[in-house]
């Protein structure tokens, strides 16, 4: 950390207007983000991309993953960036502070601020001749002005000077602040593109030399261009792209239309004339003067701010508008086009018969001839892929192949393209469902009904297959508190049995799965057995039991009330249903069915009542109904008769 009186110094003599907090760190996965753009520029020797922050007054520098590594503040307003030709500065105009500012890029540290002596501006900037290049100035006043890095502030020399736009040549100058741009292989020309009107005044400058002279002036209303809001300087030739749409060349002073590209809002130009065009939400990489994209990216769902090629054409950056502001991406491999790769197989076809399938891959930059695509078929009987013959592309892109799948079910096709010096990879495929053979697979115990608690033996049979010799045995109690669970899974036996054992306390589901094989088709059966519930009923108050002919009686007192006590197996919400029959002259008769309901512990006891006269025979039993007992997790079940008599 620097001392107080280190900063307080270098702020005096810097005349600065603020001192400048340094936050730096190491490489992390935290995104770029800005409030709004303020500069691109790009480091091929650290590999870092610096963005501006004219919102927030900051510098970011990311990584050419586009992830924030360090940052500057108290640069206010800051809107451009541009580097050194060496790449040992970085350059920001400051709106806010009327200020350039010159940076160690490696570092983010300030290392000398360049006072501008102007209410508008600075506003853009470039480097080139030696010196950093600026437009400041209102409507009707714009103009361009330079600092010399060469020449030290406290030599008492200014560095910067203004009003060096040229006289000569320039008719009315400047309505505002113009866009700037270079070409480093063209290291002494400055474009100029004029903002802020319509007439879309256009310039190229040699800034070579002592004073800036002009080399082509344009600023007849509409002849080129309907306003200018992006101007680049085109490498390899005479001529600057205007808007990302409009080549115009330049000669004897003078701008001609020499072409244009399909239809963007910006660019930036990069190694070999490379082209990064914006076009709403998307970048589009022309090659020099063509009219269809190398390729084409749509990085975000909002619009693309600004564009920046890395110096080794290995990535272009992007700031894409996003709900939170505008954030850094990086797009990869942008010399390269993407193919567009095919694959048709049939729907359907029959095992161990040939198939065809076919496709077509195409690219908007022309695949070598006789390009080769590797093919992989992946199947029941191969789950990792078997590799397949390749198969050579016709001259207009299509292909065709034939095999014969020797295993049935889901097929798959994969066709590939390892990709070229222009091409990225692709990979695409289809599934083609091919027949298998039906097999046999039984469970027996279908419908059958058992006492509670029995434990039941479900043996499942498969018939005929051709591996596959496995099968699962799944239980499914009814009720919503359990699920269908995996009882047993394993190979049938010699004779294509497997067998598992179920505890019957409820209605049960039983299924039986076979999952097929790579010629015999899945098969599932299913077998519902129902389950009783235990009943019992204790009878309580009598004073004796004897038979009344060949049958045994509980006796009670002709007033005395007797108590039945019903245990059931408990189901929450389950009742009982008690049943009471009185005997008159050699028949029984329903004398009442009333539902009541269980507790906890599975109990229900009826006090029956008592009714005061002798001789009177009766009789009940407790039964669950299945449904009318409250729930349907059990069979209709009904307990034994309980036989009572009255006496005096």
């Amino acid at each position: 950390m620097r001392s107080t009186s280190t900063a307080t110094a270098l702020a005096v003599l810097f005349s600065s207007v603020a001192l400048t907090a340094v936050t730096a760190g190491t490489a992390s996965a935290v995104t770029t983000t800005v409030g709004s753009p303020g500069g691109l520029a790009v480091s091929d020797s650290l590999k870092r991309v610096f963005v501006g922050d004219g919102a927030n007054g900051r510098i970011f520098a990311a990584d050419y993953n586009g992830n924030q590594v360090d940052s500057v503040t108290g640069v206010e307003g800051v809107s451009e960036l541009a580097l050194s030709d060496d790449g040992n500065t970085l350059y920001a105009a400051l709106r806010g502070t009327h200020e350039i500012v010159a940076l160690d890029p490696a570092t983010l540290d300030i290392k000398t601020r360049y006072p501008v002596a102007t209410g508008t501006g600075p506003a853009h900037i470039a480097f080139a001749g030696g010196k950093v290049w600026f437009s400041y100035g209102d409507q009707w006043d714009g103009d361009l002005g330079s600092v010399d890095p060469a020449v030290d502030p406290a030599s008492g020399i200014d560095p910067v000077a203004l009003t060096q736009l040229p006289t000569e040549g320039t008719g009315s100058g400047l309505w505002g602040q113009a866009l700037l741009d270079t070409d480093p292989q063209r290291p002494g020309l400055l474009a100029v593109g004029e903002t802020g009107d319509s007439s879309g005044t256009l310039a190229v400058l040699d800034v070579s030399g002592a004073t800036p002279k002009v080399t082509a002036w344009h600023d007849t209303s509409y002849a080129l261009t309907n306003g200018v809001y992006d101007v680049d300087l085109v490498t390899g030739g005479d001529q600057v792209l205007v808007n990302g749409t409009d080549r115009d060349a330049f000669a004897n002073g003078t701008f001609t239309k020499a072409g244009a590209y399909p239809t963007g809002q910006g660019a930036d130009i990069g190694p070999g004339g490379l082209i990064a065009q914006t076009s709403g939400t998307q970048v589009a990489i022309y090659r020099p003067d063509t009219t269809r994209p190398v390729r084409t990216y749509t990085p975000g769902t909002g619009p693309v701010n600004d564009v920046a090629w890395a110096p080794d054409a290995s990535r272009v950056f992007a700031l894409v508008n996003f709900s939170n502001g505008y954030t850094l991406k990086a797009l990869t491999q942008p010399t390269l086009s993407v193919p567009t790769l095919t694959v048709n197989a049939p729907a359907t076809a029959t095992r161990a018969k040939q198939l065809t399938v076919t496709g077509k891959i195409s690219a908007t930059v022309p695949l070598p001839a006789g390009a080769k695509l590797s093919v992989t078929r992946t199947d029941l009987e191969s789950p990792n892929g078997k590799a397949l013959a390749s198969v050579t592309v016709k001259s207009d892109g299509t292909y065709s192949f034939t095999n014969t799948p020797p295993a049935g079910g889901k097929v798959k096709y994969t066709v590939k393209y390892a990709g070229d010096t222009e091409h990225t990879a692709a990979t695409a495929s289809d599934t083609v469902e091919v027949s298998r053979a039906s097999t046999s697979l039984s469970l027996n115990n279908n419908g059958k009904l058992y006492s509670y608690g029995t434990d039941v033996k479900f043996t499942a049979h498969l018939g005929t297959t051709y591996k596959g010799r496995s099968v699962s045995i799944y239980a499914d109690p009814f009720g919503s508190d359990k699920g269908k669970k995996l009882i047993k899974a394993g190979t049938v036996n010699a004779d294509g049995n497997i067998s598992a054992w179920v505890d019957m306390t409820r209605d049960t589901a039983v299924t039986a799965v076979f999952s097929g094989d790579a010629r015999y088709k899945p098969k599932t059966v299913k077998s519902t057995a129902y389950a009783k519930v235990k009943i019992s009923t204790a009878v309580s108050k009598h004073y004796k039991t004897a038979k009344i002919g060949s049958t045994s009686y509980y006796w009670f007192h002709k007033n005395t009330d007797p108590l039945l006590t019903t245990t059931m197996t408990y189901y929450p919400g389950r009742e009982q249903r008690f049943d009471l029959q009185v005997y008159y002259q050699g028949s029984w008769y329903s004398t009442d069915s009333e539902y009541f309901p269980l507790g906890s512990n599975g109990k229900s006891a009826v006090s029956l009542g008592a009714p005061g006269e002798s001789g009177i025979r009766a009789r009940m039993r407790s039964v669950y109904v299945n449904s009318s007992s409250g729930d349907t997790v059990n069979s209709t079940t009904y307990g034994s008769w309980k036989y009572l008599y009255f006496s005096n």
